[in-house]
């Protein structure tokens, strides 16, 4: 099964076609494909049908499950497809399972922006377990303390959490645990958000189905989302995670737009089926 690797802002994904993947998911096969020490090595999967008018990806998490959108994801899609001469500089479509995306390459290849659609802070699109309300400033229990979140979709679910300051321990930490909390019926990536001025934040970053992450595009965009909906940065931010910073910006109608690099790292070929998973 031939594949190839990309990485943006240290989130990395392999794309693979459909055609060599097969029409099933298999869950077992992605956890060992993605396994770092037994597999190739990877964040996720983009199981991509670039044949298709609109290209079509279904993203795969490393515990096998799939998620709806994701924001690097979609730089290293867009990026793939310009690599191999499919698209150029103008704007083009690419379907996901959380609704369409305008992306566009620009000149040379290492930026590319994402139109990732409109931002809903609907707790039954999210959704948010509870009467149907705007999910901002409310308050959950973990431990006894209480935790305040608001919550926010672009196609999947997110948690976020501003904090005085944030910490890479602090996500592990909380995370996981805030990921299965019951008030997310479909789970939910969650974000500790640390407010730098009005057009900067910092951010750390627990992803569903992947666990403790360098950066995440979709992150980014609920985080940045979240934050301008209470007042606390303007329009157009830069987010800073550890892997690097994304430029985000909001519209009028809550649509969010991502800026950002994507690059290759490497291409192969994986013997799948003589690679028995972990036990």
């Amino acid at each position: 099964m031939r594949f190839a690797k990309y990485q943006a802002l240290g989130n990395d994904y392999l794309v693979i076609e459909r055609a060599a993947w097969g029409t099933r998911l298999d869950p077992g096969r992605a956890r060992r494909v993605c396994d770092r020490h037994r597999g190739i090595g990877s964040d996720g999967i983009l199981l991509l049908d670039s044949d298709r008018t609109p290209p079509r990806v279904c993203i795969v998490n490393p515990d096998g499950s799939e998620a709806e959108k994701s924001g690097n994801g979609l730089r290293i899609v867009a990026r793939y497809l310009w690599d191999a001469g499919r698209v150029g500089v103008a704007p083009f479509p690419v379907e996901t399972p959380g609704g369409l995306v305008t992306c566009r390459v620009h000149a040379g290849g290492g930026t590319i922006t994402v139109d990732m659609g409109r931002v809903s802070f609907d707790s039954a699109t999210i959704p948010v377990a509870g009467p149907r309300r705007e999910v901002l400033r409310e308050s959950l229990a973990l431990d006894g303390a209480a935790l305040e979140f608001s919550a926010a979709t672009l196609g999947n679910p997110h948690c976020v959490l501003v904090r005085a300051r944030v910490s890479a321990a602090e996500a592990c930490a909380l995370g996981p645990r805030l990921e299965h909390h019951a008030l997310f019926p479909h789970r939910t990536n969650v974000q500790f958000v640390e407010v730098r001025d009005r057009r900067t934040l910092r951010i750390e970053i627990w992803e569903r189905g992947v666990g403790y992450t360098l950066a995440s595009g979709s992150s980014s965009c609920a985080a940045a989302a979240v934050a301008h909906r209470l007042g606390l940065v303007d329009a157009a931010v830069r987010v800073q995670m550890p892997g690097g910073t994304l430029a985000v910006e909001l519209g009028a109608d809550w649509q969010v737009r991502q800026t950002g690099p994507a690059a290759p790292v490497f291409r192969g070929e994986w013997q799948l089926d003589k690679a028995p998973e972990r036990v």
